[in-house]
């Protein structure tokens, strides 16, 4: 939900953002059907490694965009969450495989569990978006630099993580 976060605060226009977040749940979608029905497999560790290193980029980007230099994530946000999304989708596939999966049903179960993480996402991005409605309905002051301090926060937590899951491996 933080890579989520991250691409609401960076994307720009609404139209921007659904394209955004359909690209993202395509690329996992993709890499979740994959690493679950066994076409693919991809160590755990690293993988959430990379993931947690996923949102420490885009947090780094809204910084960068903040400071008036658009990285890649602010010029073409839908490829940059679909390059990451494949990413994500294996880290879904790890934590759905600890879950266990009825073996007669794996479309099925792939499909309700796919299902419940989008609805999950878009309830988040739902939220998120109201709270920021209701925050200028009530004309309350806003600092301009709400979402610099957003990113960093961001960046702090998934830099722990990165921290965190690499020594995981390593040791």
């Amino acid at each position: 939900l933080l890579f989520v976060l991250a691409l609401l605060i960076l994307v720009d226009s609404f139209r921007r953002l659904v394209w955004t977040i359909t690209a993202f749940t395509l690329a996992h979608s993709i890499t979740l059907a994959a690493a679950t029905l066994g076409w693919v497999a991809v160590p755990p560790p690293p993988v959430e490694a990379v993931i947690a290193l996923s949102i420490v980029f885009v947090a780094g980007e809204i910084v960068h965009s903040r400071q008036g230099r658009p990285g890649l994530a602010q010029r073409l946000p839908a490829l940059v969450a679909f390059t990451f999304g494949l990413l994500h989708g294996f880290g879904f596939a790890g934590a759905l495989s600890e879950i266990g999966l009825p073996q007669q049903q794996i479309p099925l179960a792939l499909f309700t569990f796919n299902v419940g993480v989008e609805i999950g996402q878009l309830l988040f991005v739902g939220a998120v978006l109201l709270l920021a409605r209701l925050v200028r309905g009530l004309r309350l002051p806003v600092p301009d630099w709400w979402p610099q301090a957003a990113a960093y926060a961001i960046g702090t937590v998934a830099t722990f993580w990165v921290f965190e899951r690499v020594a995981a491996f390593v040791s």
